[in-house]
């Protein structure tokens, strides 16, 4: 079966990396543990674990683990494993981002990597995209793995920290790369051993992860303690920046990335609050919160950026068009905005500890991932993680049809030809799913259907909780979706909906049709949306119906570069020349390009603060766990030492000490993120003097960093000179040495540091 089955690919696969895979796949065949009874089974998985634990397992191992794996998803599930998901499964073991179609299912394919990961009892952590498909995932594998004697956990939002030390203390874990990392800054904090809920990073099998590694690699995790902002000042410069007039008081770039205001602007905004030159070292505060409130005001759109639900401003992921749970603007930003709405001001408070995704993903000795677009991104995998990315062929041949771009002049006359064409398609009863740029198009879309008679379901921000029920309708006879960019990710269109007789309808109709309003700088999310079509051999289609007058073209200046001819040109007819998808091909490639090159810029300003993170850190874990005892107040302050002694008894000086220390080195390394942020506030201007940027950030962060260990010595003597009697234990209570419980994330723009200085 194995042979005919290879026989049929086409060279360009057979030249690639597969055929060590496919060798092991044939030999798996050839273990016939159909034969085995299911004691044998679970004798043999114990012994592999006992092997495995014991460092003598072998390639055999491997092979034969497969096939336990294959015939227990056979037992338990009625389910054959293909040959391609085991050549995935071989690779994600191997250490690679494997590429796999929609639909091909990488859920079971990833069992295998996971169960040989597990027998070493370390702890695997599959990390999917979001709560929901943790739960479904683990929930849909559990019978598996439970057959061969390997435990499962999962961990959702919400759940209490027993739960959580529970799931993680299991053979493989099915979570978030958000929960693990929120859970990760949490451990950090803690001020006992049994406080913890992880244990040491083992292994990693990231879904979706080109989203996860790179499309939300840099967006930070935050931990933080409870700090409150001044609502009144917030409003009130929420109301100054509104009686600003655009191009006149302020200016905005094209790209509507950069605001700046005018020198009419600061001297209205300079006699309005009489505060005089706003550049003075007096009005630091005052500028810092101006800028905020202009950027609220002239940058960021309600239903774009944002939407409001339930009193709470709610940031939208501009990647998936879902709700970035937990996710917050920094230093003031969010503030104004919720100002700027007319909401409550919620604290944003002092960040304690962070970390990124990718330097999370660091932590884990062994990693793999598995998407369904990949291929685009594979040097950015390499540069970034050092992962190879392996194609696996579709188990059957796509029979999905790509058609080109349809290119009209303006906007106007491309929102009406998609509701004609969804109106025609309609008629037929095929299922359609628009896929839009953001809330506020779903909702005009969906609006101008219903307008043309035309019934159909919205999928956006304001309801992406129904997103699987939505999804699971979506392939059916008559069904017409309004999404935005990223629906159903991780979740299948089924066509017809789970009925065979409707699948057949479908299926003669040619299946599902996708239509993009919109393309992408990067290439690989336009991909995304085509894939919602044509999953295992199914029939679909996907087509662009985009304008000169959307995003790509106004951000990129692609009028300056396009023929005259057709810039002077206003029909409702699709404008019928190839230069213009040339010209979208080459601003992809390049803009992903210049996105690559921007990354590994920002990188070395982050892995500096990482580095010391983790030396801070370790040191740390050594004094948490007991494997070091401090002696500072011995070492710095013997005779107080003397005296402590004296009046409480060593061995509570000790502990007292240590649980100290622990909490002044948090304020410390708490201290020190805050500096590092002051210090990026105006690294830019570096350069205006010919000074390298990240040469100067790079002493001053090194610098401010050598001074803690100072500091954390006469704190510690500071605390300990001020106690007469009593108890000397730390008090939990007080304000500075409290564990907080605050986690969010932070969104990032694309430039290195917001550029405040330059509102104004």
């Amino acid at each position: 079966m194995t042979s005919k089955w290879f026989e049929r690919w086409s060279e360009k696969y057979r030249n690639r990396n597969l055929i060590p895979y496919l060798e092991q796949v044939i030999e798996m065949r050839k273990i016939h543990a159909q034969a085995w009874s299911d004691s044998e089974i679970k004798q043999r998985a114990k012994t592999m674990k006992m092997r495995v634990r014991e460092g003598v397992a072998s390639a055999r191992d491997v092979i034969e683990a497969a096939g336990l794996v294959d015939e227990a998803a056979w037992r338990v599930k009625g389910i054959r494993i293909y040959d391609v998901q085991w050549l995935a499964g071989m690779a994600l073991h191997e250490g690679c981002i494997i590429e796999m179609q929609t639909g091909e299912g990488k859920t079971l394919a990833a069992v295998l990597p996971a169960f040989l990961h597990a027998l070493s009892g370390r702890g695997v952590h599959v990390l999917t995209f979001n709560n929901y498909l943790s739960n479904r995932d683990a929930e849909w594998t559990r019978p598996i793995y439970e057959y061969l004697g390997v435990t499962v956990g999962c961990i959702t939002e919400g759940r209490n920290s027993e739960d959580r030390k529970r799931a993680y203390a299991a053979d493989i874990t099915y979570l978030t790369a958000k929960q693990a990392g929120y859970d990760y800054l949490k451990d950090s904090l803690v001020r006992d051993t049994e406080q913890l809920v992880q244990r040491p990073f083992h292994a990693a099998l990231v879904d979706e992860a080109d989203s996860i590694l790179l499309d939300e690699a840099r967006v930070p995790l935050v931990i933080a303690g409870e700090r409150g902002v001044s609502k009144r000042e917030a409003v009130s410069y929420a109301g100054i920046v509104k009686q600003l007039i655009s191009g006149v008081d302020y200016e905005t770039d094209k790209e509507f990335r950069n605001v700046y205001a005018t020198d009419y602007g600061i001297d209205k905004v300079e006699a309005t609050l009489g505060c005089g030159n706003l550049y003075e070292d007096h009005n630091i505060n005052v500028l810092t919160m101006l800028q905020c409130a202009l950027h609220a005001e002239a940058l960021l759109k309600r239903n774009v950026h944002y939407i409001v639900r339930d009193g709470r401003v709610q940031l939208i992921d501009e990647c998936t068009g879902r709700i970035a749970q937990h996710r917050h603007w920094p230093d003031g930003l969010q503030a104004a905005v919720e100002a700027k709405e007319g909401l409550d001001i919620r604290a944003n408070g002092q960040i304690l500890g962070t970390i990124t995704l990718q330097h999370l993903l660091h932590l884990y000795p062994k990693k793999c991932g598995m998407t369904a677009t990949a291929q685009l991104a594979a040097q950015e995998f390499m540069d970034m993680y050092g992962f190879q990315v392996i194609s696996i062929p579709p188990n059957k041949t796509s029979r999905r049809v790509d058609e080109p771009h349809m290119v009209f002049t303006h906007r106007a006359a491309k929102q009406q030809a998609i509701v004609d064409q969804v109106r025609a398609v309609h008629q037929t009863g095929r299922p359609i799913l628009i896929g839009t740029s953001s809330v506020e198009e779903s909702n005009e879309y969906a609006e101008a259907l219903r307008r043309a008679g035309v019934t159909c379901q919205v999928l956006n921000a304001y309801n992406d909780w129904e997103e699987a029920a939505l999804i699971s309708k979506a392939g059916m006879l008559g069904a017409v979706t309004v999404s935005t960019n990223m629906a159903g990710r991780g979740v299948d269109i089924v066509l017809g909906g789970g009925s065979l007789e409707e699948y057949k309808k479908v299926t003669s109709l040619g299946g599902l049709y996708v239509i993009g309003t919109n393309v992408h700088e990067n290439a690989r999310i336009d991909n995304q949306l085509r894939g919602r079509a044509g999953r295992q051999g199914d029939p679909g289609t996907s087509r662009y119906m985009i304008s000169l007058e959307d995003d790509l073209f106004i951000r990129y200046d692609l009028a300056e570069v396009l023929p005259h001819d057709l810039l002077a040109r206003r029909q409702d007819e699709p404008l019928n020349d190839s230069r213009i998808l040339q010209l979208i091909e080459h601003v992809q490639r390049v803009v992903d390009g210049q996105h690559l090159d921007m990354k590994k810029t920002l990188n070395k300003y982050a892995d500096l603060l990482e580095q010391q993170r983790m030396i801070l850190f370790n040191r740390r874990n050594e004094i948490l766990h007991g494997r070091q005892r401090p002696n500072i107040i011995a070492d710095y302050a013997p005779e107080r030492y003397r005296q402590l002694c004296e009046q409480f008894g060593t061995s509570r000086v000790h502990a007292a000490e240590r649980q100290v220390l622990l909490a002044i080195m948090d304020q410390c390394w708490a201290d020190h993120l805050a500096y590092v942020a002051y210090v990026k506030e105006g690294i830019h201007l570096e350069s205006l003097g010919n000074n390298n940027p990240l040469d100067e950030y790079n002493r001053l962060v090194i610098a401010a960093f050598e001074q803690i260990d100072g500091d954390i010595v006469q704190r510690v003597l500071d605390h300990f000179s001020n106690i007469d009697s009593g108890c000397i234990e730390l008090h939990f209570n007080d304000e500075d040495l409290k564990i907080p419980s605050a986690t969010w994330t932070y969104t990032i723009t694309d430039q290195f540091f917001p550029n405040r200085v330059s509102l104004f």
